[in-house]
């Protein structure tokens, strides 16, 4: 998906970071504990929130709600690809730092006799932002970020 090539050096990461990441403490010789899984000075994991903030931060924001743990975006359309559009909403589902406590739904519209007209989404895209905003937030996890 074109509006997404801003973020694909993250992506080509993220298989190799969401693959070693999880939600249990570890504790290594020589290497500090990592930071709980669980951060409650927000509604939602705070590690998810900041992850799905710094994951969206291409587009403009429409509603966040910290507590509810929902972040929409406006439409965005890429500089590249004027003929499409993309709006999307991240939920936030739990308070502890897992896979399934987050949810991604994508809106794409493309341009056609100059309407915007509503267009299928590729799964993969949304399983991309999903694993985006997971591995950021296992790194934010990682190097003790406290919100």
């Amino acid at each position: 998906m074109a509006s997404l090539h801003r973020t694909g050096l993250v992506v080509a990461c993220a298989a190799l970071a969401f693959a070693g990441g999880c939600a249990h403490h570890k504790k290594t010789a020589g290497a500090a504990p990592i930071a709980p899984a669980r951060m409650t000075t927000i509604g939602v994991n705070a590690y998810l929130w900041r992850a799905t903030l710094d994951t969206l931060s291409f587009a403009p924001l429409a509603q966040t709600d910290s507590n509810g743990g929902v972040v929409v975006t406006d439409w965005y359309t890429n500089p590249n690809n004027p003929g499409e559009r993309m709006k999307l909403t991240v939920t936030i589902l739990d308070q502890e730092l897992r896979a399934d406590a987050l949810r991604v739904a994508a809106s794409r519209q493309v341009a056609q006799s100059g309407q915007w007209v509503d267009a299928p989404v590729q799964a993969a895209t949304v399983q991309k932002l999903e694993d985006i905003i997971l591995t950021r937030a296992r790194d934010l996890r990682r190097s003790g970020f406290t919100g």
